[in-house]
């Protein structure tokens, strides 16, 4: 049973997250309220204050599933496999998975959303509290993979930090190219620069 109830919990969060970013997404965050997120995923507003504390949280949650997310692809990758190979699958899958096409160049009319969102600044500082505090999950994932301690070591934050410091790089280029561009092709380009050691471009 308790596995059902955690599984419903997590099917919840889910249904609220994708609920506040897509009315977000058609209304803009002024236009949206905590009553009409909990009505769009069919649960009350009591039960939306279970999750999250508003409207700004409820979104930028999905930060911190992402880094969830990729600490647990980490984990699973082959233990052969040199780390920032496997570190560069694992910051990209959560992506893929949950940013429809990440393939393709995303439709004018979704990037123009989702530019509108990212210029809010109360959201934009929700989403760096909540990649901050997430950010243990992913440097024990490493640590583990290098052998190195968390509580001891700078290695594992290093490159924790650097490596969710390129995806958000990578991000926001993929935001602001014109045309379009896929996002999946620039956040391995942005990961592999950083595993290679940033090496100046050729003249």
């Amino acid at each position: 049973m308790s596995g059902l109830r955690e599984r419903k919990k997590r099917a919840t969060r889910e249904a609220l997250m994708a609920a506040a970013l897509r009315l977000a997404l058609e209304r803009g965050l002024e236009g949206v309220r905590v009553d009409d997120i909990a009505a769009e995923a069919g649960v009350s507003p009591r039960t939306f204050n279970n999750y999250f504390a508003g409207k700004y949280e409820a979104i930028a949650a999905r930060h911190t599933d992402r880094i969830e997310r990729s600490a647990a692809v980490l984990r699973a990758r082959p233990p052969e496999e040199p780390l920032w190979e496997a570190l560069t699958e694992a910051m990209v899958e959560p992506w893929e998975q949950h940013a429809g096409d990440a393939h393709s160049p995303p439709p004018p009319e979704l990037l123009a959303s989702i530019r509108m969102l990212s210029r809010e600044p109360a959201l934009r500082a929700e989403s760096l509290r909540v990649a901050f505090a997430a950010d243990g999950a992913l440097a024990a994932a490493i640590a583990e993979r290098t052998g190195t301690d968390c509580s001891r070591d700078l290695y594992p934050h290093l490159v924790s930090g650097a490596a969710t410091a390129a995806v958000q790089v990578a991000v926001g280029h993929w935001l602001r190219a014109d045309p379009p561009i896929p996002l999946a092709p620039l956040l391995r380009d942005a990961l592999r620069a950083l595993a290679a050691g940033l090496p100046a471009p050729p003249i």
